[in-house]
């Protein structure tokens, strides 16, 4: 192997491997997002990312407070500025999360009330719709690599041969990916369809 074919190799093994790195954080996006929609059971997923007006700035619930689910059907916020409750309060009957929080002294406790099946069938709509984000981000993902993957080529820095293994190895990476969304999607359709 020739000095100047080794650089190129890991060029292309470098946009494969950046290709990979973005498509997990793709993943990563598609699994925070499925912890937001609720399920009937208490996670802190659910109220972490309300944005509190404290002090005329807005911030994310989970930066003033700590939030535990002390059973599967409640949810203790505990700020740790007592000053913060009324706010965090007021938020949370803004964020529209079908929740109804009561303030306790210094703490927030919020009963997570069981879903309807209406609920739960447009929740499973919801669902669908977050997984397709997260599968059309992976989608990207393989067309942007697809195109520096042709433009080595073009280039002369790849042989053609090569373009098609390297174009084949991404979109068995793009086919894994697709899998990994649609795992979550099963998961999370059997989380809402449990009573």
């Amino acid at each position: 192997m020739s000095p100047e074919t080794k650089p190129v190799v890991q060029n292309v093994q470098t946009v494969l491997r950046d290709t990979e790195t973005k498509m997990q954080k793709a993943l990563e996006a598609v699994t925070r997002e499925f912890a937001t929609v609720r399920t009937g059971r208490a996670t802190p997923a659910l109220v972490e990312g309300v944005r509190v007006d404290y002090f005329g700035t807005p911030t994310p619930l989970k930066q003033l407070a700590n939030i535990t689910a002390a059973d599967p059907k409640l949810l203790v916020i505990q700020p740790w500025d007592v000053n913060a409750v009324p706010e965090i309060e007021k938020a949370l009957q803004k964020a529209d999360l079908g929740l109804s929080p009561v303030k306790d002294g210094k703490l927030i406790r919020v009963s997570i009330p069981p879903l309807s099946t209406e609920r739960r069938e447009e929740l499973v709509k919801v669902s669908h719709r977050m997984a397709e984000e997260g599968r059309v981000s992976v989608r990207n993902i393989r067309h942007t690599a697809k195109e520096a993957i042709e433009k080595l080529c073009k280039d002369k820095t790849i042989t053609e041969d090569e373009k098609f293994k390297n174009l084949e190895a991404l979109q068995k990476l793009t086919d894994r990916y697709h899998a990994k969304v649609d795992e979550l999607l099963a998961g999370k359709e059997a989380e809402l369809k449990i009573v």
